[in-house]
């Protein structure tokens, strides 16, 4: 029997497809991101040039380039994605409700596959904006818009370090964010075969 108290259960997910998420989620993403994020976007703006090579008119690119740098759209889709989650295991520890019982209480059950609809909302609203920031591909060479800073020249040509690992880390985010939707949907069909009583054996 567990004797831990109610509070430190909830901060495992009710469903076997949930526990695994979190795993996933909390481990792989997070690793991918900080690690392997850091070292494929950690110095894109010093390497990032343009011709004539002055550094007004790359800083003046980059960030036409980059309206928001890829390493903090992500970290801001992580944090948003839990905030569901968190949400529903604060209602949960007001209301005392343990683990075990989530799913066998009609109005706990109905909140919780709320917080997952909202986490796969807030997975397709971040693809989205995820491939109209960054697109699927980046390309070697970028050509930015002068016309602002009143120049000779209205088009400058600029090079784009490391376009290729960027377009190789740009697809595994993007599978990252289809793998937990899929997760997440997968979760909803395990909630409901419980509640009919396919699935009733409880979360160890």
């Amino acid at each position: 029997m567990n004797s831990s108290p109610p509070g430190l259960r909830l901060l495992r997910p009710p469903t076997v497809i949930g526990q695994f998420h979190t795993l996933f989620f909390g481990s792989v993403r997070t690793f991918f991101l900080g690690v392997l994020g850091f070292a494929v976007y950690g110095n894109e703006a010093l390497h990032f040039s343009c011709d004539p090579d002055k550094r007004e008119i790359n800083l003046y690119c980059y960030n036409q380039f980059r309206p928001i740098t890829p390493q903090v759209f992500w970290a801001l889709q992580l944090v948003t994605v839990l905030v569901p989650g968190a949400l529903f295991h604060l209602y949960a520890a007001c209301k005392n409700i343990d683990q075990e019982e989530i799913l066998q209480r009609p109005v706990s059950t109905g909140f919780y596959i709320i917080s997952v609809l909202l986490r796969i909302i807030l997975e397709v609203l971040a693809f989205w904006l995820q491939s109209h920031l960054f697109g699927f591909l980046v390309d070697p060479v970028y050509m930015c818009d002068l016309s602002a800073l009143a120049k000779i020249f209205n088009i400058s040509k600029c090079m784009v370090p490391g376009h290729f690992e960027k377009t190789i880390f740009l697809s595994a985010m993007y599978t990252f964010t289809i793998i937990t939707i899929l997760l997440c949907i997968a979760e909803i069909f395990e909630i409901l075969f419980r509640r009919l009583g396919y699935l009733n054996q409880p979360v160890t």
